[in-house]
């Protein structure tokens, strides 16, 4: 009897551990983060897709000892990630733009410190002629998903007609109890004229729009590489995502939080050595906190920032202060990404 009373101590307590982990004083955190991983290929090729360049025989002679190394290497920044605010869970959720197919995220999830915290992930295969996705890992014990769907791109112009790229991944859930919905996207590159990423705004803004009149009270999430920074016209305009909390109406109204952080010149990509920071996360006015800082009782954001750390950072070079990447100059450096992770925190 005294062993199965004290077994039954020990599940509870291990239960409330879990309940409580991402508990801080005054209420419960929930991080979530985005990070675009930069070409997180498998060494197989993928029927109808350009990824020669990601073979043993290609370009960068991929070979399975490179990809274990990026593996190691972008499993230990998405354990880390949240961990400022949610020390003991780290994120609830982490979108990913780069990826190639779900061997690469089932690889990813087999890893050491992401298989501790259970994490699975959602992945839709999309139609980019290089075969790079988006997609989002999650701890169902944090956020449960309820429906996903990728909303594709649609190319406007006549002379962009023939090509594919990335579509919108939305995935619907719960988080603290509350309906979370989370767009997962990675619009058209800065090769691409501007117009494309403009579309692309304006294309999320129909989404999001879809998704806030089904429920007003959603909890919404836009995040991705943007391939622009806050005040350009693809989400300053396009996707109506304002620069101060005081402009957000509701209910369909959006915060971009980014703005500020670029001015006091900090971002998450270098490019001729000036800071862009086109990895944002977006959200929508019923994320938004009061001015006077009364909480309503349900999920707000409460903390937004760039995820860096010493080994994310190159220390020596011209580049030194970029991204450490995985390759640079025909060099494998085994480093992370030519991009730094976002994180918000979510606090209830």
């Amino acid at each position: 009897m005294r062993k199965s009373v004290s077994l039954l101590a020990l599940v509870l307590l291990f239960t409330a551990a879990l309940c409580f982990a991402g508990k801080k004083k005054g209420g419960a955190v929930y991080a979530v983060g985005f990070y675009n991983v930069e070409n997180l290929f498998d060494t197989i090729h993928d029927a109808g897709k350009n990824d020669y360049e990601f073979l043993p025989e290609g370009t960068f002679q991929w070979t399975q000892e490179k990809y274990r190394h990026k593996l190691r290497n972008i499993a230990r920044v998405l354990s880390e990630l949240g961990t400022d605010d949610a020390p003991a869970t780290g994120c609830a959720a982490i979108g990913l733009a780069e990826v190639e197919n779900r061997q690469c995220l089932d690889d990813l999830c087999r890893e050491a410190p992401l298989k501790a915290r259970g994490y699975r992930f959602v992945h839709v295969e999309g139609p980019d002629q290089r075969g790079i996705d988006c997609a989002l890992l999650y701890n169902p014990r944090l956020f449960q998903v309820r429906h996903v769907c990728l909303v594709p791109y649609i190319y406007t112009r006549e002379e962009d007609s023939l090509r594919a790229t990335r579509g919108f991944l939305t995935v619907s859930g719960t988080m603290g109890g509350e309906h979370v919905a989370i767009i997962v996207c990675h619009l058209p590159s800065r090769g691409a004229p501007a117009i494309c990423r403009e579309d692309g705004g304006r294309q999320l803004r129909a989404v999001k729009d879809s998704i806030v009149n089904d429920d007003p009270h959603v909890k919404l999430l836009i995040m991705g590489d943007m391939n622009d920074d806050p005040h350009d016209t693809s989400m300053a305009e396009a996707l109506g995502a304002c620069r101060r909390q005081k402009d957000v109406e509701a209910p369909a109204g959006l915060w971009n939080p980014w703005w500020d952080i670029l001015a006091s010149c900090r971002g998450t990509l270098k490019y001729q050595g000036a800071w862009n920071l086109f990895d944002q996360i977006i959200v929508s006015q019923s994320l938004v906190p009061a001015d006077d800082g009364s909480s309503d009782g349900t999920l707000k954001l409460w903390r937004y920032d760039i995820f860096n750390r010493d080994y994310l950072l190159q220390h020596d070079g011209a580049y030194r202060g970029s991204p450490l990447r995985t390759h640079a100059g025909g060099r494998w450096l085994n480093g992370y990404s030519d991009h730094l992770p976002t994180v918000v925190a979510l606090k209830k």
